[in-house]
């Protein structure tokens, strides 16, 4: 059975995208099977990973509101262990047509449980907002991680997160975890990030991953290109620190991922 992650934070520029994008290119250049959903209505993982948004005929959209099954809106990407359900404009009043379905925070729950098996890895996109969307996503995940940015107001809100991971675990998903915090666009010549790297871990201990995503031009330019650092330019800062974040994410799953070239040295990246 396949583990489900969810990458959430509602405050908005934190490299939530970026992260989903490029953690589930990594886990599947590591050769696991991985499914990445967009569940945001900006649709960013959708075009970053080389999907045209307004193209696509089945999106997470038709699953959560029409109720197809999910394998009719899954796509393959680029990288051959990495396949994706798109997102689509008109998740934008999803919202509103859900609210009056019966178990309506389970939706998405119900509709992906038959893909746990079929995927090593599921990977969501969760918009910046703490709505109907993300408690979908959140009560379909076994963990959330959540990517924290090196910057001034790096906690303001994660509280309101937290309570609401609390309140799923108490009314929803009993087994939600928080899988990892992941510091995102760290400058290690600043005091700024290291004064906030130090008060993330302060805050959330070991939970916080060793990996550290670094500012780097070309993690920056490659949603531009329809494709993840590692195709965009595998050897670039970012593609490495999201490999290295991979790495640590299959070790903390070690239990379900034993056979994993991670532990095999087996090569990640084939030439």
């Amino acid at each position: 059975m396949g583990k489900v992650i969810s990458v959430a934070n509602q405050k908005g520029g934190v490299g939530k995208t970026t992260t989903s994008i490029n953690l589930a290119a990594s886990l599947a250049a590591i050769e696991h099977s991985t499914l990445l959903i967009d569940i945001d209505p900006q649709s960013n993982s959708t075009s970053g990973i080389g999907i045209e948004p307004k193209t696509v005929s089945q999106s997470i959209y038709q699953i959560l509101v029409d109720g197809i099954d999910a394998d009719e809106a899954i796509l393959k990407t680029e990288l051959p262990f990495l396949d994706i359900i798109p997102s689509h404009i008109n998740l934008v009043g999803a919202e509103i047509e859900m609210i009056d379905r019966p178990k309506r925070e389970r939706i998405l729950t119900e509709s992906i449980e038959i893909l746990r098996k079929k995927y090593d890895f599921v990977i969501i996109d969760c918009p910046p907002s703490l709505g109907l969307l993300t408690i979908n996503s959140l009560t379909a995940s076994d963990s959330v991680l959540i990517p924290v940015q090196c910057e001034y107001f790096a906690l303001e809100g994660l509280g309101q997160l937290l309570n609401t991971i609390k309140i799923v675990r108490q009314h929803l998903n009993k087994e939600l975890e928080i899988e990892g915090v992941v510091l995102t666009m760290f400058d290690i010549r600043t005091r700024l990030s290291n004064q906030v790297a130090d008060e993330v871990k302060r805050y959330f201990g070991d939970k916080v991953f060793e990996a550290v995503v670094t500012r780097n031009v070309r993690l920056a330019e490659s949603p531009s290109f329809g494709k993840p650092a590692l195709l965009y330019d595998s050897m670039s800062a970012g593609a490495q620190n999201y490999l290295a974040l991979a790495r640590e994410v299959i070790i903390r799953n070690k239990k379900l991922f034993k056979n994993s070239p991670v532990f095999n040295s087996e090569p990640i990246v084939k030439k």
